[in-house]
């Protein structure tokens, strides 16, 4: 099981690089790639909707983004620093902190006690930057207006940072944290999605052109469809065929 290429997401927290490494790579033995991420929502849930009452943040978005940052819990980063989110160690950090190659080699990375400080840290990055302040202005289960909203203020540099977080959302139905929260009935996303079209989740090994054989349609269809400006998938990605 591979997630997220780490190179395609640049951001200010540090580069996505860090949340794929060698180890990341690999689910547990007799471990798919959905039961790793759904184990890690399980674990990680009450926190991210914890979070949500505390600093406003979505815990559908809190939740992709720790999903796609650490490999849902197995980037080298998570796994030895507990750094769910690859922030880096940055000027005014006063905590431990680990050595990893991303960028450069060797950067500085913060280091924190238990997984919980990691996503508090997360939380606090974005509600003390003046660049994320309009993103809370946007509703708080409108995740679609936050995954976009992330990138247009800069944390990744990557076109399709914004898909990928709402792909995670759709597909572990992480939006009934949202509305839990906020009180709300919530409205499965995969049924409406799934209802408009045929879509197909991107397993290990496969291209656009082996996705494209399968289905009998051509590159420039799928690509034209998902708003993908190169080959690059990822690994539980979620296109739409028809």
């Amino acid at each position: 099981m591979a997630f997220v290429s780490c190179h395609t997401t640049k951001s200010t927290i540090g580069s996505s690089k860090s949340s794929t490494s060698k180890k990341s790579n690999s689910a547990p033995a007799g471990m798919s790639r959905s039961a790793v991420v759904s184990s890690y929502v399980t674990q990680y849930k009450e926190v991210a909707m914890s979070n949500m009452k505390k600093y406003g943040i979505p815990a559908s978005i809190i939740l992709a983004q720790g999903i796609l940052e650490s490999g849902a819990g197995k980037s080298d980063l998570s796994q030895n620093a507990n750094n769910h989110f690859g922030i880096k160690c940055h000027n005014d950090w006063l905590g431990d902190s680990v050595r990893h190659d991303d960028d450069a080699r060797q950067e500085c990375f913060r280091k924190y006690r238990n997984p919980a400080e990691s996503f508090d840290d997360h939380a606090t990055f974005l509600t003390s930057r003046n660049r994320y302040a309009g993103l809370f202005n946007l509703p708080k289960d409108d995740y679609k207006a936050w995954a976009k909203g992330l990138r247009a203020a800069g944390y990744a540099t990557d076109p399709q940072y914004p898909n990928k977080l709402i792909a995670y959302i759709e597909t572990y139905e992480l939006a009934q944290y949202d509305a839990q929260v906020l009180g709300k009935k919530y409205t499965s996303a995969v049924v409406n999605n799934y209802a408009k079209g045929t879509y197909h989740e991107v397993q290990k090994g496969e291209t656009l052109y082996s996705i494209s054989k399968k289905y009998n349609v051509l590159i420039d269809d799928i690509m034209r469809k998902n708003n993908l400006s190169d080959n690059t998938l990822s690994i539980g990605q979620q296109l739409k065929i028809n």
